[in-house]
């Protein structure tokens, strides 16, 4: 890879992360309007059913729903907890993030 191709490749990779970082911003402001911590959150995901596991085993405390798919190969999984704050469930969906196929909703 020659200098000017890994210079746009940076580039591109410094524009993805800046335009994650504001969506997380935005984000973390529309928590903080919506919610007075402490106070119930509900996160759901969307994950193939033979990996549901991966979620399952991350939300220790947490009060699970499970739902699946028409055909069974996915399952929607609702999870409720007390959060103390925005950063807290931030936290949680920066985790859940690390799984392969997850779909966070």
């Amino acid at each position: 890879m020659d200098r000017q191709s890994s210079l746009k490749t940076l580039f591109r990779i410094g524009f993805l992360l800046k335009k994650e970082t504001m969506e997380n911003q935005k984000f973390k402001a529309l928590l903080e309007e919506s919610y007075q911590w402490p106070d119930y959150y509900e996160f759901k995901f969307i994950i193939k059913t033979d990996d549901k596991h991966l979620i399952i085993g991350r939300l220790v405390g947490f009060t699970i729903y499970e739902t699946p798919s028409k055909k069974g190969n996915y399952t929607s999984v609702s999870a409720r907890k007390l959060m103390k704050s925005t950063e807290e469930v931030l936290e949680i969906y920066e985790l859940m993030s690390t799984i392969k196929g997850i779909i966070s909703l």
